[in-house]
């Protein structure tokens, strides 16, 4: 469920907190902002991870705060990480979006215990793969060339013996 225009959030998280909004409320008690935002995961250890989003805001930036991480500022609707302190105290917390001076507010839970991780970890391969430019034979000379495909023929060869002599019943 997305974040969106003037209505209410829509965003609960297990014990049916409203996890979105800007302090006004509905009838039913959500919080409203013209813009929409998002804390995700909503319930976290001290050392963990959240990612924070906000859309739908008229500047291209919009600075979230909570007591529990460094301010982070989100940049032409894109979402970031914020981690979480270790020495944050296990229970719920406000996470406060500014966007040009409308406030939106949402929980953020810190459970108890350390750290752990909150996700799926992707590993990050700095440079990658270099591919797109024919891979290994891009920087080989005529003299490797001849020496690799000497080594192929001559253990192709060697098989070849090899069959034939198993074949012919003679090992030796």
């Amino acid at each position: 469920m997305s974040d969106s225009g003037r209505t209410a959030s829509g965003r609960t998280d297990a014990g049916g907190t409203d996890t979105g909004g800007d302090g006004r409320t509905d009838s039913g008690g959500r919080n409203v902002t013209s813009f929409g935002f998002t804390v995700s995961p909503t319930t976290v250890s001290p050392g963990g991870t959240v990612t924070v989003n906000a859309t739908k805001c008229q500047t291209p930036t919009v600075r979230v705060t909570a007591p529990v991480f460094d301010a982070v500022t989100l940049n032409e609707g894109r979402s970031s990480t914020a981690k979480i302190s270790p020495d944050a105290k296990p229970g719920a917390h406000d996470v406060t979006f500014d966007c040009k001076g409308e406030r939106g507010t949402a929980k953020l839970t810190i459970s108890a215990g350390g750290a752990r991780p909150t996700g799926p970890q992707t590993p990050t391969v700095p440079g990658g793969v270099e591919a797109g430019d024919g891979g290994s034979f891009s920087e080989l000379d005529a003299t490797q060339l001849l020496a690799g495909t000497a080594l192929v023929a001559g253990a192709v060869g060697a098989a070849g013996v090899y069959a034939a002599r198993r074949r012919s019943g003679t090992q030796g």
